[in-house]
């Protein structure tokens, strides 16, 4: 009967008396050495990933751009200013909509951005009118050179390609935008100051009796000890500045448009308060809105300009 094997590793003897086929195993065992009873696996890369029905990605300008070739609106966006909100009735059901009133003032065409000056294609727009002692030189300069008048708010909106290009000093009116398609609105929303953990966060508070004495808003406490470090944790949610950032609000509705006022009205509410600037511009996430030939199309711009 053959010997029995040492069932232990400890128990083998020296690797010069050892065959050639053991070394390998003692050599390579352990985790630092990448020795595992796992199944063998692919271990995928971060960046780049061959995915099955995907390109992979690249790091060049021209693939970025090609990338948001599906996103970027093809026409320019407008420049209003939020009035205040109000109601609509439907006469036929009786239903009311809730709805907020933008006013275009004097939004002209400024200058546009081009892939080989910029490196990106943009329309740049301003509304409203300043009084020309109050603006800079610089900026006075670059109003003088488009042929306006100086504006009071100055924005720039996204386009996919040349064709969203307007004429500078052209001006986009109200009809720009067409009853019931959909736009995103972006603006600031209302700032509120310096708020605490209750109207910042929405935090509880503490109990109101049981020995509490002067802390019946406060957060309580904003760290652990050893278990989180003896520290507080970036991203800790505390009192301070609360709003006043911007904000975006996407696929609101077209209710009415009035070119004699200036007037775009839009369904439901949008950031910012009263007398504030807000961008509105295509929904990216609906269809793009079949604009007629009579309303604000490309080729009657580039003639005016020609």
């Amino acid at each position: 009967m053959a010997p029995k094997l040492p069932t232990s590793w400890a128990q083998l003897p020296p690797a010069f008396l050892l065959p050639d086929a053991f070394l390998p195993l003692i050599a390579k065992r352990g985790v630092k050495n990448g020795w595992s009873t796992a199944v063998p696996r692919s271990k995928p890369n971060r960046f780049n990933q061959q995915t099955a029905g995907l390109p992979t990605l690249t790091q060049s300008p021209a693939a970025a751009l090609a990338r948001k070739a599906y996103t970027l609106p093809l026409r320019t966006g407008a420049l209003g200013i939020k009035k205040g909100m109000t109601a609509i009735y439907d006469p036929e059901t009786g239903i009311r909509t809730a709805c907020t009133v933008l006013q275009l003032d004097r939004l002209q065409v400024v200058a546009h951005k081009t892939r080989d000056k910029h490196g990106y294609y943009a329309v740049q727009v301003g509304a409203g009118w300043k009084h020309a002692s109050n603006v800079p030189m610089a900026l006075l300069g670059h109003f003088t050179g488009a042929g306006v008048s100086p504006k009071r708010h100055v924005a720039e909106f996204r386009v996919k390609d040349e064709k969203g290009l307007l004429g500078v000093g052209q001006s986009i009116e109200p009809d720009w935008f067409i009853e019931g398609q959909f736009v995103d609105a972006r603006a600031n929303c209302r700032g509120m100051g310096f708020e605490g953990g209750m109207k910042r966060w929405g935090f509880s508070g503490q109990g109101a009796s049981h020995g509490n004495s002067k802390n019946h808003r406060t957060m309580g406490s904003s760290g652990g000890s050893q278990g989180s470090g003896s520290r507080v944790l970036p991203g800790k949610k505390m009192p301070g500045r609360m709003g006043g950032q911007q904000v975006t609000t996407q696929n609101v509705k077209v209710l009415k448009v009035d070119k004699e006022k200036g007037l775009v009205i839009l369904s439901g509410c949008v950031a910012g308060p009263k007398g504030c600037i807000v961008k509105i511009q295509d929904a990216v996430k609906k269809p793009w809105p079949v604009i007629p030939e009579a309303v604000g199309t490309v080729k009657e711009a580039l003639k005016a300009t020609a």
